[in-house]
């Protein structure tokens, strides 16, 4: 492994795959020090070396495998992979994360990153066995879904213990809301598994077997230790543990942060019961994604028997839950896991794809979208019996299912006729189960996010100012959320400048963001880092790493047209419930919304008329 970058690999791997060639490359200490890894690595690249305008689903665009230093199984949370490109589905900065073992398995084979340049004239796979590095033909296992993949890949390659990505069938049909799975865990946003099938990319399989030494191995292991006997006891780990992240699904209802009937209103107040029959019913039993989590709150699921009968699976999250029950008023949580399987099976993201369904069933609703144009299916809200049926139309672009695979943004323009009033989206990307009228904070992230809207970037918002967590960043200037009222405004927009900086670090160091909320805090990266490389780094050089991320993917995103302008929300989530607990509480509601803005600018050091960083600020971060 690397001499000059300890706790790195020290190499990258640069495939073209209109030739079927790749070279090992060595990574850049200064661009190292400076970005990091992940997200950060990757939008540095991808600055430099996509031109603007391109098209995203063309041979033009690039697909960076980005593991952070921290990717490493003994971390807390150092199961983690970001997968970074321009969107198909937005048109400005794409990324997805996945867990699991393929990023601290990459790193065992010897590389921190793959860039993927090119489109090959086949279906292809990439196998990277530590140094040995192959391309496979793949026509062979087209069609198949995302486990009948992985199964005959493994089987082909001997090998049970490779790490395998892999796209579905909606992938290969360039769905823009396809995601790329590992196994049971996806890469969902941002129609990153279009990308992969543009290029006729249809896996990558790593086997590693070497190790990352730290700079001081001793300092390193102890500390590590440490950390995780301090975590443990944290209540927010502990729910984790215990519940998963579809523990939330009763307070979210309770709080106003469960978006309902395609965003009408923000609580619907079923939400404790669906959780006792999926207790009842459909756990199993909680694990890690990864090697080495300790955390363990992904869930295995199943549906034992009946209309939705599902084999034993993992990957029913919140998120995914969320957008197949209150999305759609869908009380039927047996249909709402189904549904995640299939979405799993056939390489969907479940967030779009819930919302896709509850965009489609106002459509219906309003005789946007009649019985026939839907080949005769009934898209009445609540009507779980479709499920199955419309996510594999999505998925394989069959009758209505062509359009919804377009994404609600795209989808609303064709329909025409007002239907982009209630397309719930961000830069174009479907929102996922927050309610910004949960707390002013969610706002201003949702609408500066540089993905769009989504999961995780914008959660820090609501978890400070509803959750009241801080990730130990007071000392760095956040107010002590405890004295915030959640749906006051002014100083939320300076806020959410600093959350924004901390909570991108885990996408930057290869960590999964589940851990921050379960105790570990910017402090905690930073010492890790310094017993792992040997850098000085203290936390303070970590967030200002994290506002360099934050503001080169702006930059990234005004080359393709992003301005002020854009920073905005959808109508309806400044709107008062139209039912439900919150229907009589106005407070809820932004009032000055732009002014917060224009707070969040000045602090930023962005020009208040374009969005834009400043040559100052350009200056101050070295992003001349």
């Amino acid at each position: 492994m690397s001499e000059t970058l300890k706790g790195y690999a020290g190499k990258q791997i640069r495939v073209d795959l209109d030739t079927w060639q790749a070279r090992v490359e060595p990574v850049s200490p200064e661009i190292s020090r400076k970005f990091l890894g992940g997200v950060g690595y990757a939008a540095k690249v991808l600055y430099d070396e996509l031109p603007p305008g391109i098209d995203s689903l063309g041979p033009q665009n690039k697909m960076i495998l980005a593991t952070g230093p921290l990717s490493l199984s003994q971390i807390p949370g150092g199961g983690s992979i970001e997968l970074c490109f321009k969107s198909p589905l937005t048109g400005v900065w794409g990324e997805s994360r996945v867990g699991g073992d393929f990023g601290p398995e990459l790193k065992k084979a010897g590389y921190d990153y793959i860039i993927i340049e090119g489109k090959s004239s086949e279906p292809v796979m990439l196998v990277i066995r530590d140094q040995q590095i192959e391309f496979h033909k793949a026509k062979h296992i087209l069609g198949k879904t995302v486990s009948e993949k992985s199964a005959v890949i493994r089987e082909a390659l001997g090998d049970q213990r490779f790490c395998i990505l892999c796209i579905g069938p909606a992938g290969e049909r360039l769905v823009k809301v396809a995601s790329v799975m590992a196994d049971d865990r996806a890469a969902g946003r941002c129609g990153v598994g279009a990308v992969w099938g543009s290029k006729n990319l249809i896996a990558v399989a790593v086997r590693g077997t070497q190790q990352i030494a730290p700079a001081d191995a001793a300092q390193f292991k102890k500390y590590l230790k440490q950390t995780h006997d301090e975590i443990k006891e944290n209540p927010m780990f502990q729910g984790l543990q215990q519940f998963g992240t579809i523990g939330d699904i009763p307070s979210n209802d309770d709080g106003g942060d469960w978006p309902t009937k395609n965003w009408q209103s923000n609580s619907w107040g079923k939400g404790p019961e669906l959780f006792d029959h999926f207790q009842a019913k459909n756990f199993l039993r909680g694990f890690g994604c990864y090697k080495g989590c300790t955390m363990a709150c992904a869930r295995e699921v199943h549906v034992e028997n009946g209309q939705f009968k599902t084999p034993k699976h993992g990957g029913a999250e919140y998120e995914s839950i969320s957008c197949f029950t209150a999305y759609i008023l869908n009380e039927n949580m047996d249909a709402a896991v189904h549904a995640t399987y299939l979405c799993n099976e056939l390489g969907l993201d479940t967030i779009s794809t819930g919302s896709i369904i509850a965009f489609a069933m106002e459509c219906y609703e309003k005789g946007l979208l009649t019985k026939e144009d839907c080949q005769g299916l009934d898209l009445s809200w609540g009507n779980a019996e479709i499920l199955p049926t419309i996510v594999r139309m999505i998925a394989y672009r069959e009758g209505i299912g062509d359009l919804l695979a377009e994404g609600v943004r795209n989808a609303a323009k064709k329909i025409g006729r007002g239907a982009d009033e209630f397309a719930i989206h961000g830069r174009g990307l479907e929102a996922p189960a927050h309610d910004p009228r949960s707390g002013k904070a969610l706002a201003i992230t949702y609408a500066t996010s540089n993905r769009g809207m989504c999961h995780i970037h914008p959660l820090e918002g609501m978890a400070w100012d509803r959750g009241k967590l801080d990730w130990g960043l007071q000392k760095y200037g956040l107010p002590d959320p405890n004295t915030v009222d959640r749906w006051d405004e002014a100083g939320k927009g300076s806020a959410v400048s600093l959350l924004q900086d901390g909570l991108v670090l885990p996408d930057v160091l290869g960590t999964c963001k589940f851990y921050m909320y379960g105790g570990v805090t910017v402090d905690h990266w930073a010492e890790m880092l310094t017993h792992l490389t040997g850098w000085q780094i203290d936390g303070a050089e970590l967030l200002k790493i994290g506002e360099r991320v934050i503001n080169i993917q702006r930059l990234f995103n005004g080359r393709e047209g992003i301005t002020a302008k854009d920073d905005m929300l959808p109508a309806r989530m400044l709107e008062v419930p139209a039912f439900g607990k919150y229907s009589s509480e106005p407070a809820c509601v932004f009032h000055e919304f732009n002014a917060v803005m224009q707070e969040y600018y000045q602090t930023r050091g962005w020009d208040p008329l374009t969005g834009m960083p400043t040559p100052q600020k350009r200056a101050e971060l070295g992003l001349e």
